[in-house]
């Protein structure tokens, strides 16, 4: 995977999403070519898959307009219909139509307490098929925060930070109430907290207001004066779930509901390996406080090097889509409004070392 990095000044969405557009177009179209292949090769029909998502990008339009309207013009500019765009913005929402894979995807750790600044750790494990390369971005939105985000070319946001000191991950989940009726795209309520919130109040606020058709995770924390403090918001069609740190501070997620009430309704496969990674997350607490970002994911190995559960690897052996790899491990740095990353897995991190944007 090959990063790409663009920095604007603008608050404006459509002279932003021109900019990218015109800068970023082919790799725009190549990215929606590959996901919409892939739709394909799943057995989700090209009528549905259109369907799916001009009706998010419908919904976008309605409960972020200015998102949709840097999408659009994104779009207009590298010369693409839109709804193939839209499609990359809601591939969550389309995937969410077939019954999740078993490899799962993403493993989170946050530490956060009184006198302690935040400290992160992610893993993004996906078909590197699907992305040949993705983006570093850094500007500012329309409410006025500067913000620091990676994501694939043509979803709103993924991980990032703001300078009020918010930082954010995210997880994708499954759950029985999930749906082809193409709502908010997850995606778009990431960026739209870091666009906006100052505080996990704010963001809270925001998730609980977005009308979704998928679920994921978004992992929040924040610095203020006295410490840091964090919280997992499970964003589900059937309700918002909050999840709190334990008292020694750790927030893990991969890929499973933590709120008892939502995760009755979990439909991750029983041989997914998101149940190993919190395990292992969990497991190694001890190990992963105090540390910089390079020794903090030499850590989260725990001496097993790739073999580590949240090392992923792909099978090479088995179908494309069976295929999973850490295409990223990242830390977000909320008190320098930084992120540090390495397009791979952890133990290459350590190996190799982050790079800081």
């Amino acid at each position: 995977m090959k990063l790409f990095t663009h920095l604007s000044s603008t608050q404006d969405p459509v002279e932003r999403g021109e900019a990218l557009g015109l800068e970023f177009g082919d790799k725009f179209s190549a990215v929606a070519k590959l996901y919409l292949e892939h739709f394909e090769g799943l057995g989700i029909s090209a009528e549905k898959v259109r369907r799916i998502a001009e009706t998010s990008h419908a919904s976008l339009q309605a409960w972020a307009p200015d998102l949709a309207a840097e999408a659009d013009a994104t779009a207009r500019a590298a010369r693409m219909e839109p709804w193939k765009l839209a499609a990359v913005g809601a591939r969550t929402e389309i995937l969410a139509v077939q019954p999740p894979r078993p490899a799962g995807e993403c493993s989170t750790a946050v530490l956060t307490g009184p006198g302690r600044s935040p400290e992160t750790l992610q893993t993004w494990d996906w078909h590197d098929f699907l992305v040949p390369y993705a983006l570093l971005s850094s500007f500012v939105s329309h409410a006025g925060l500067k913000v620091k985000m990676f994501t694939e070319f043509g979803t709103a946001a993924k991980i990032g930070v703001n300078n009020a000191g918010i930082g954010l991950h995210f997880n994708i989940l499954a759950h029985s109430s999930d749906s082809d009726q193409g709502g908010v795209p997850v995606h778009a309520v990431a960026r739209r907290v870091l666009d906006q919130a100052t505080n996990l109040e704010e963001a809270r606020t925001i998730a609980a207001s977005a009308t979704v058709s998928a679920s994921t995770s978004l992992t929040v924390f924040e610095a203020y004066d006295a410490g840091s403090r964090a919280a997992g918001f499970e964003l589900s069609p059937a309700g918002l779930g909050d999840v709190g740190p334990g008292q020694d501070g750790w927030l893990f997620h991969t890929n499973h509901f933590l709120e008892p009430g939502l995760f009755r309704g979990d439909t991750m496969p029983a041989d997914s390996s998101t149940a190993e990674r919190y395990q292992h997350l969990d497991d190694i607490r001890g190990a992963l406080a105090g540390l910089q970002p390079r020794d903090r994911a030499a850590a989260a190995c725990a001496g097993l090097g790739e073999s580590a559960p949240i090392c992923m690897s792909a099978d090479t052996s088995k179908p494309l889509i069976e295929q999973w790899r850490t295409l990223l491990t990242i830390s977000v740095d909320v008190e320098d409004f930084a992120l540090d990353f390495y397009a791979g897995r952890p133990d290459q991190a350590a190996s190799h070392g982050l790079e800081r944007f």
